[in-house]
């Protein structure tokens, strides 16, 4: 069966190989803040973290599922799609894109807790035509060591990794040594639950087995 991953993240791409899928990468074409500003203007609310990235990575999947539906119309599989960001005191930080946000972030979480929220979609779509949803979200709780210096900050986030990531902070690569404890799927922090993709694939009708591109051989 074949699975297209709404996103090209490469660390979305690397959890789904690490566990034996091997994706198809379709960049969703979402404007993220103007379906932010709209949905919560018609509502007269600011969304919670939870309905933010269940709101983008629905919008992220159902996209990727409209145009295979146009361009591939014998797609026979499974979409996913996903949205992180990082809560801090209430405070919701996405990703800082420019190197002073990232710094002031770096001094405010050092030595304290917040949460990563991360939204997935995935969507069973049939050769027919037919698709069919299922969605939930994920929650695990990252605690920053305290004697983190000003120096190291400016050196990690001189290397650009931060810019681009929810928290201005990665779990999985020079981030790594600067995060004291995550309570809940690692994977999570990473990009995106397993343990809730593989709920959502298993509601969907489909075991997550038959996913892999190779049967891993026994030891």
């Amino acid at each position: 069966m074949r699975v297209c991953l709404a996103s090209t993240s490469p660390a979305r791409r690397m959890l789904l190989r690490q566990v034996g899928i091997e994706p198809e990468l379709v960049a969703p074409e979402v404007d993220e803040e103007a379906v932010i500003e709209a949905v919560e203007a018609a509502e007269s609310r600011v969304l919670t973290p939870d309905e933010h990235v269940a709101l983008l990575a629905r919008r992220k999947a159902a996209d990727v599922v409209a145009r295979l539906t146009l361009e591939d119309p014998g797609f026979d599989g499974l979409v996913i799609g996903g949205d992180s960001m990082f809560e801090l005191d209430g405070a919701v930080l996405g990703k800082p894109h420019t190197p002073e946000r990232a710094i002031e972030r770096w001094h405010a979480m050092r030595g304290r807790t917040g949460t990563l929220h991360s939204g997935h979609s995935v969507f069973r779509v049939s050769a027919d035509g037919g698709a069919h949803e299922e969605h939930a979200v994920a929650r695990a709780s990252v605690t920053f060591v305290a004697d983190v210096t000003d120096a190291e900050i400016e050196a990690y986030v001189a290397t650009g990794e931060p810019l681009g990531v929810a928290g201005a902070f990665t779990v999985d690569s020079l981030g790594a040594a600067f995060i004291e404890r995550v309570e809940g799927d690692p994977s999570t922090v990473v990009g995106m639950s397993l343990s809730t993709v593989r709920m959502l694939v298993r509601r969907l009708g489909v075991d997550w087995t038959s996913l892999w591109a190779q049967p891993r051989k026994p030891l």
